[in-house]
């Protein structure tokens, strides 16, 4: 048996005669200026997913530097190469609509070009699911390494953290209680610089999950995208990418089912995002990975949110790097790991564990015995509203609010609610339930982050902090509130969610696990009648076209339905 090509050899186009290929390939690379000794190497890819629009991303040219040298000293030779980059809010109509274009992209050029490894550099929100995405696809060997997050800014003498703080002050200016002025001065000193938001976000979340999940070199989920161990990690990143290339190291055989249970278990002590979930089972299902939700929420009441960071605790994620990054939650929870799943570091995560700098006093990852919130930060609901699935975010949410009946005030679209939100004719009160509906996966288009719905202005001047909120679309990992999000089916769709009509009575028990429609089910089935599916303008083509056409509801992680890998290789009904 032969080994299979590698370097240059890899992957030829097809002009009917390989020699050819081959020849004509080595002088177009040699344009690049290369020498033969250079092109003998082992080639490391690296994507390059820098932006001018994605400030999450602005250090990704020194992180490539330092890939490259770290790629360079281990013997091999590093080539970065383009691939889509998003920013949450700079991707219209939401970055989750373009995800899976990100991971198509990264498929199909990781495939496309001659490379034995490569080094995937992430951070934004969406980016390293995507990433993770289409490596899974593609099974070379890969490795992960994240911008980081932002340092802190400051306000006035307050510390302050994109995007929590964001939505805390906006939510102030909308009771009238900071100026726009004020906001301006605010909007300045939110971002205070490159990376990702500093808070428990979904990019924090996937970086925390990804290094849990074994993809990413140890330590390097926290470090700030400022500081020179973020470098100093990208180079050992790059020499551990010749390694996996050499060993043959594939995805496949580090995101195992045991390695997503350890990190569904992480995205549960970390009082991570709700996005998460998301993007940890569309990863699983590029594998033929099914993520159980009764285990999800077996595995939440075993274990407790121990990351004191907003937006469910005080830190940021500076705070958690100098407390030791994921590495304390990992020791404070390792009983309840699979420890000996192999990682990208080549050893097991117990090895990893037992590598890590000893434990030093602080105070931002609390023990098991003294947790931020018990039974977990996220809970899964059911009931004949979400008959597929919900997800609250309940260690961000209002303790009282956690069983609550009250009355529907339904928002048809995201115009709807743009337009009617802060009307003072608007008929509702504190104890009511605010529903957003066709805002999922099709209706929005791409299920956005519109699910932090605002508490209506007339009700916020009164100082109504937060209310029961429900819809089928996302919300952001720094957001809080009792908000209840992912309804699946969707209304866009048919889901029981777009039969909801205004006074409705809607019941929320998460302790139970349940999230109800109090109406007798004849009334639903004449609602149900009269339905009819709303259009989306410009759906006749493009990317559009083929996202409306394939895209899965939340409890799939919105993946694509041809993409997903599908255990013997047929579509499950």
């Amino acid at each position: 048996m032969t080994d299979s090509p590698s370097g240059m050899k890899k992957g030829l186009a097809n002009y009917g005669d390989a020699d050819f290929s081959l020849f004509l390939r080595k002088a177009f690379i040699k344009a690049m200026g290369y020498s033969d000794s250079a092109l003998d190497r082992p080639i490391v890819g690296i994507t390059n997913t820098y932006s001018g629009y994605n400030a999450c991303h602005r250090n990704v040219p020194d992180l490539i530097e330092a890939i490259k040298r770290g790629v360079m000293l281990a013997g091999g030779l590093p080539i970065e190469f383009p691939i889509v980059s998003m920013h949450e809010s700079f991707s219209h109509p939401t970055s989750m609509f373009l995800r899976n274009l990100m991971a198509m992209d990264a498929e199909e050029m990781i495939r496309a070009q001659p490379m034995d490894s490569v080094v995937l550099i992430g951070g934004c929100d969406k980016t390293v699911p995507a990433l993770l995405m289409g490596a899974a696809s593609v099974d070379l060997p890969a490795i992960l390494e994240v911008t980081g997050p932002m340092m802190t800014g400051s306000y006035r003498g307050e510390k302050l953290g994109a995007c929590t703080d964001c939505r805390r002050f906006w939510a102030m200016h909308r009771a009238g209680e900071v100026s726009e002025a004020e906001t301006e001065e605010i909007s300045g000193k939110l971002a205070p610089g490159a990376g990702t938001c500093m808070v428990m976000g979904t990019a924090s979340t996937m970086a925390l999950v990804s290094e849990a999940l074994g993809m990413m070199l140890p330590g390097g989920a926290a470090i700030p995208a400022v500081a020179a161990d973020r470098l100093r990690h990208a180079e050992a990143t790059g020499a551990r990418a010749v390694a996996i290339a050499a060993e043959k190291l594939r995805p496949s055989e580090i995101m195992t089912e045991a390695a997503f249970a350890n990190a569904l278990r992480v995205l549960q002590a970390i009082g991570g995002s709700t996005n998460g979930l998301i993007h940890l089972t569309a990863i699983a299902g590029r594998l033929g990975i099914s993520l159980d939700f009764a285990t999800f929420n077996r595995i939440g009441a075993e274990t407790p949110v121990l990351v004191d960071l907003k937006p469910s605790g005080q830190h940021y994620m500076e705070d958690l790097e100098k407390a030791g990054g994921l590495a304390p939650v990992l020791r404070e929870i390792e009983d309840l790991l699979d420890t000996g799943c192999r990682t990208v570091s080549g050893k097991t995560l117990r090895e990893d564990i037992a590598d890590a700098p000893a434990p030093w006093p602080q105070d931002v990852v609390r023990t098991m015995a003294d947790p931020i919130h018990q039974g977990g930060g996220i809970r899964i609901l059911g009931g004949n509203l979400a008959p597929k699935g919900a997800v609250i975010k309940q260690a961000a949410a209002t303790p009282a609010l956690l069983k609550h009946a009250g009355r529907a005030v339904v928002f048809d679209s995201l115009q709807d609610l743009a337009e009617r939100i802060d009307s003072p004719d608007l008929d509702v009160g504190p104890d009511d339930v605010l529903v957003l509906r066709n805002a999922g996966p099709k209706g929005a288009p791409g299920m956005p982050e519109a699910g932090y719905i605002p508490i209506p202005k007339k009700l916020a001047a009164t100082g109504v902090k937060d209310m029961v909120r429900i819809s089928d679309a996302r919300m952001s990992g720094t957001a809080f509130g009792t908000i209840v999000l992912h309804i699946s089916p969707e209304a866009a769709i048919g889901g029981p969610l777009a039969l909801v009509e205004n006074g409705d009575q809607i019941s929320l028990d998460v302790a139970a696990g349940r999230i109800e429609l109090l109406v007798r089910e004849s009334t639903l089935a004449e609602r149900r009648a009269r339905w009819r599916a709303p259009e989306v303008p410009g759906s006749d083509r493009g990317y559009l076209k083929l996202y409306l056409d394939q895209v899965l509801q939340a409890e799939d992680g919105c993946d694509f339905d041809f993409l997903k890998k599908y255990p013997g290789g047929q579509k499950i009904d």
